[in-house]
């Protein structure tokens, strides 16, 4: 079992020339695109009802299916929108925009792709997600002045990685609970599930017997880190108290809202964190092993020293070395590595007590964004279709300076209000329009992050709809 598989556990490729072997449909229609062997688009449920004043458009591109939708007093502006994991099944599946009436609203027309591919496959939900804004026209009749990128979960992996792919074809990005921190994320489902091995059973091993270890070793790590019977995992001996502690820290440092993420995910979502340790460490598209802990170093409590139990939990945990080919960042492979290295303004959110793809995502997206040396509008032409790289362009500044990202409150994954994705997408195309930079957390610093106060600026919840957040001093 891969981890993309394991991720089926919770969540509700090609490239090639852009030809035109598909047709499409709005109002009584949809397209007739032919779909490849493996996957298929029920055509019937492609068809939606417009919002008054708009137009809907929907059929089959190249094998994934589309959706479409135009206000009648359209700006000019396109949305798209890139869905997260759909699990492994064969039916191809299409979302409408998750502020679709705030859109319309505005003036904004938007768009969806299936991708031509389920599972965990990055490539394709890139490839697809330009082949249909390129089609855009095709498709409506009119060509957008301007073209944003939105997405969430493997979706924001998706908006992350083709801003960095195609820098001029689109204007501005908002990855949403994302995964742009790549690897890293899985690098986190090792370090949780060899640390509570470690720990709780005084050994480590990887990969593991999936029978064995939800059935056998699991409740046996719970058993010895809580400090009664059935304590798990609010009521923790000291070994438990220092896999909570270094979970919080593998998962975005010491914050608020951890202590109910904790609860969350370790008893109302059942052995969720442990379901993510049974692959084998490989991706679809990637050959070999793709996660890393050789150099990573485990710290169990808040002092930045290394004590004698953290010294010994390092010398004994089990060390898993990267295949260099499965994490080979040129060419197109699937699972890109998202480097931080991007030209158009960028507007992330983020759960504060998300542990599926935990808060480290923002920490390392900042963090790489810092490191670049690029920060212009480019000059990639985005003339090929062919998902190669192209590295001509170089300028000054860093990708940070064109970074804002915003930490909410809440436990659960992609948990957001609809008022604080329009305000972000707002937000953003005041910046990309106005020249307008908004307001952002400082997630690079941690004394930030760990004040009470974080993740309270940009939280707008006055129905309390967000599922354990705490509340704001």
């Amino acid at each position: 079992m891969t981890i993309a598989a394991a991720l089926l556990v919770t969540m509700t490729a090609p490239a090639g020339a852009d030809d035109d072997d598909s047709s499409s449909g709005g109002g009584a229609g949809g397209g007739a695109g032919e779909p490849p062997p493996e996957y298929y688009v029920d055509e019937s449920k492609l068809p939606f009802d417009p919002l008054p004043g708009a137009d809907a458009y929907w059929g089959v591109l190249r094998g994934a299916g589309y959706r479409v939708e135009v206000p009648e007093d359209w700006n000019g502006h396109l949305v798209m929108w890139a869905h997260g994991f759909r699990g492994t099944g064969l039916e191809l599946t299409v979302d409408n925009h998750p502020i679709r009436d705030h859109l319309i609203a505005e003036g904004y027309a938007w768009a969806a792709s299936s991708y031509t591919r389920n599972d965990y496959d990055v490539e394709a939900g890139m490839v697809d997600t330009r082949r249909l804004a390129k089609r855009f026209k095709r498709i409506t009749g009119e060509r957008p002045d301007l073209i944003y990128l939105t997405g969430a979960s493997m979706g924001g992996h998706i908006t992350a990685a083709s801003i960095e792919q195609w820098p001029r074809l689109y204007d501005g990005a908002m990855p949403i609970c994302g995964v742009v921190g790549d690897f890293e994320l899985f690098d986190y489902f090792l370090d949780f599930n060899l640390a509570a091995q470690q720990i709780g059973l005084g050994t480590s091993s990887f990969p593991v017997d999936p029978a064995q270890y939800i059935g056998v070793d699991v409740p046996a790590i719970k058993a010895n880190l809580e400090a009664v019977p059935g304590g798990w995992p609010n009521v923790l001996n000291a070994d438990g108290q220092a896999l909570k502690q270094l979970t919080e820290l593998r998962s975005g440092g010491d914050r608020p809202n951890f202590d109910e993420a904790w609860f969350f995910w370790n008893f109302l979502a059942g052995d969720f964190l442990f379901e993510l340790g049974l692959g084998d460490g490989t991706l679809p598209g990637r050959d070999g092993v793709v996660v890393d802990n050789v150099d990573a170093v485990y710290q169990t409590d808040l002092d930045p020293a290394i004590s004698a139990s953290e010294q010994a939990l390092n010398d004994d945990i089990l060390r898993v070395a990267f295949d260099p080919e499965a994490r080979r960042i040129r060419g197109a492979k699937n699972v890109r590595a998202v480097e931080g290295d991007f030209r158009v303004p960028v507007m992330s959110l983020h759960n504060l007590g998300d542990l599926f793809v935990p808060f480290h995502n923002q920490v390392e997206y900042f963090e790489d964004a810092s490191a670049t040396g690029r920060g212009d509008d480019g000059s990639d032409d985005d003339s090929s279709d062919d998902g190669s790289d192209d590295d001509s362009s170089e300028g000054g500044g860093s990708s940070a300076d064109l970074l804002v990202q915003r930490a909410i409150r809440g436990v659960g994954h992609c948990d957001f209000t609809q008022s604080e994705l329009t305000t972000a997408f707002d937000d953003l195309a005041g910046w990309v329009e106005d020249g307008v930079k908004p307001a952002g957390d400082d997630v690079g610093n941690p004394a930030a992050v760990a004040d009470p106060n974080f993740g309270c600026a940009f939280t707008d919840d006055p129905n309390n709809e967000h599922i354990l957040a705490t509340p704001c001093p």
